[in-house]
């Protein structure tokens, strides 16, 4: 899969890779993925698109704030002949015309005390300014179907809130899985599938462990590899 991204802005990195393989891990135990999708915060739209390109029988929808993005998402569908709605605006004020049957995102995580990029367009995609934790999940309990998936990952640090908000607003967590830079390290990031009324017991995924000395491992070497993309920077 071929990508453009923005030489001056923010660029996926190997968080939206692994959210994908979880997403696809936990979709396995589907037989028959099909209906609404929607990418939240789509960017140049690697998620929505790797989804949809693995499970052709969704129907692909993407919203993002940014106009560099938004472009630059339209450029990539295109390009990848898989088709899109696009929803322009802040993801929080959209009206959408649909409900969803699956949600994604690799939403701005880092909370708004830490020191900030002076780049505009960095800030917004990954600082949760922009987006706060409890707008983020209220929102999309709202535009889910009954019984619709929720995948995101976020920072591992913030997981008590998470657990709390999607409890309130009717998200049971089904999957989670944590991320480790290398054995023996805290975990960094949390990748979680949650499930709209549903009433399952949780899973805990075996850890992913990223480095192992300076080297990927085994598993994040596989990963990269079932995502299969190829990146251009460009000026837009």
């Amino acid at each position: 899969m071929l990508l453009y991204q923005p030489q001056d802005g923010y660029c996926y990195n190997s968080d939206t890779h692994f959210l994908h393989h979880f997403i696809n891990t936990n979709l396995k135990n589907f037989k028959n993925i099909k209906g609404e999708l929607l990418d939240i915060g789509s960017g140049s739209g690697i998620l929505g698109l790797l989804v949809a390109r693995d499970n052709p029988r969704l129907t692909l929808n993407q919203c993002e704030l940014q106009e560099k993005f938004q472009e630059l998402t339209k450029i990539n569908s295109k390009n990848n002949k898989i088709d899109s709605t696009i929803y322009k605006g802040k993801y929080q004020e959209i009206n959408f015309d649909k409900s969803f049957d699956i949600c994604v995102s690799n939403p701005p995580f880092y909370h708004s005390n830490v020191i900030k990029s002076e780049n505009e367009n960095i800030k917004i995609a990954r600082y949760n300014d922009s987006m706060p934790l409890v707008d983020f999940i209220s929102k999309t309990s709202k535009v889910l179907n009954q019984n619709g998936k929720f995948f995101f990952c976020y920072d591992v640090k913030q997981l008590n809130d998470i657990m709390y908000l999607l409890n309130e607003y009717k998200l049971n967590i089904e999957s989670m899985q944590f991320v480790h830079p290398k054995l023996g390290k805290d975990a960094t990031l949390v990748l979680v599938y949650a499930r709209k009324n549903s009433k399952s017991l949780m899973k805990i995924l075996s850890p992913l462990i990223v480095f192992d000395k300076e080297d990927f491992t085994k598993e994040v070497q596989d990963i990269y590899k079932v995502s299969s993309t190829h990146s251009i920077k460009v000026e837009i």
